[in-house]
């Protein structure tokens, strides 16, 4: 039997012959699984040789190794004052590398949600790119003004000590996050 997958939850039907009443399992050696579809073991035929068989609803189960070696989620580093973005915008030039900054507030719904995304988003350029974050309710109006900020979220990208590009982020997170993918595209 071969199976096509879009995604992980296929249904198929196969029959196979009945031996015991228990759940069958098969494999092909690797990258994806038969299960029984349901508790229900399905209902038993009789094909022209006399021989029972058991029809059964199956949905395959996808598996992959996955890379342990790459995080999944990178946590984003707060930046409390304009001391503490000098000193990361320098650490950034030295290496050449361009940071992202998303400037959010605690009370803000979209920042909120969109935080973790941008986190997952951080680990795929683990390497390449830094991310922080600033909630401008908790630091300093210079450092607000500083990144010129009057809408959240706001995702900025920064390279050789200077603001390169934005994406602000009121609409839908995965939107957002395809913004932010093109914009770090240029810089990266």
């Amino acid at each position: 039997m071969s199976v096509l997958a879009a995604n992980s939850h296929v249904l198929c039907s196969r029959e196979v012959h009945h031996r015991e009443q228990q759940p069958q399992f098969w494999s092909n050696g690797g990258g994806f699984l038969l299960l029984p579809k349901s508790s229900g073991l399905g209902f038993l035929n009789r094909n022209r040789d006399g021989n029972r068989t058991l029809k059964m609803d199956l949905k395959v189960e996808a598996f992959w190794g996955t890379d342990t070696s790459r995080p999944t989620v990178v946590e984003m580093e707060a930046i409390n004052d304009c001391d503490q973005l000098d000193q990361i915008l320098s650490q950034a030039q030295e290496r050449s590398q361009p940071i992202v900054i998303d400037w959010m507030a605690s009370w803000c719904r979209k920042c909120i949600y969109l935080k973790p995304k941008l986190e997952k988003l951080a680990a795929e350029y683990d390497t390449k790119v830094k991310f922080y974050y600033v909630d401008v309710n908790k630091v300093p109006q210079a450092l607000v003004k500083r990144g010129n900020i009057s809408k959240m979220p706001t995702i900025q990208v920064w390279k050789d000590g200077e603001f390169k590009a934005e994406v602000i982020g009121g609409h839908k997170a995965w939107l957002v996050l395809e913004e932010v993918r093109e914009m770090l595209q240029n810089f990266v």
